[in-house]
């Protein structure tokens, strides 16, 4: 089981949005060229997201997206669900039909119940994840990234070749 391109797009398109909350609103245009993602899949991920009341559109110049509750109040699981992405591990789609198309005749493979199981804690992890949660991680990344200082040694003309070695992770 996979989640699709559409959840991680929409996931990272909604932490790339909040990310700039309190600045105004985002245009798509923005989340697509950061984010590499196509604009028009954009529109149309924001479109339910908007419809969920996820986020809010601004219309005319300076408009754009922001969030339409706070982002501690939104969760991967809304983000999902919101884009109409299956968060669905059985065979059957939780008809309890797997062996035939026919629910009255269809009956449940012997796994169902663990891949059942499986969405409910898929659910549930989901749910406990906020994009605030995201955020934060994001803005923490970038901070240890800008803590990194690389330091350069001058060495003597003999040692050169081993320092050049050393910096390039060669032993």
């Amino acid at each position: 089981m996979r989640l699709t391109t559409k959840g991680r797009f929409a996931v990272t398109a909604m932490i790339d949005l909040a990310l700039r909350q309190g600045k105004g609103p985002v245009t798509l245009s923005g989340i697509s060229q950061r984010q590499a993602i196509s604009l028009s899949y954009l529109e149309q991920l924001f479109g339910k997201l908007r419809r969920h009341e996820i986020v809010e559109s601004v219309r005319g110049p300076g408009g754009g997206y922001s969030l339409a509750r706070s982002a501690d109040k939104v969760t991967v699981a809304d983000i999902i669900i919101a884009v109409d992405e299956p968060l669905d591990a059985t065979q059957c789609g939780g008809k309890e039909n797997c062996h035939g198309a026919d629910a009255a005749s269809g009956t449940r493979c012997m796994t169902h119940e663990l891949w059942a199981t499986l969405n409910a804690k898929m659910v549930d992890y989901l749910d406990s994840v906020t994009l605030h949660d995201l955020v934060e991680q994001q803005k923490q990344k970038e901070q240890k990234e800008q803590n990194v200082v690389v330091m350069h040694r001058h060495a003597p003309a003999e040692n050169t070749e081993a320092t050049h070695s050393i910096l390039n992770g060669v032993n």
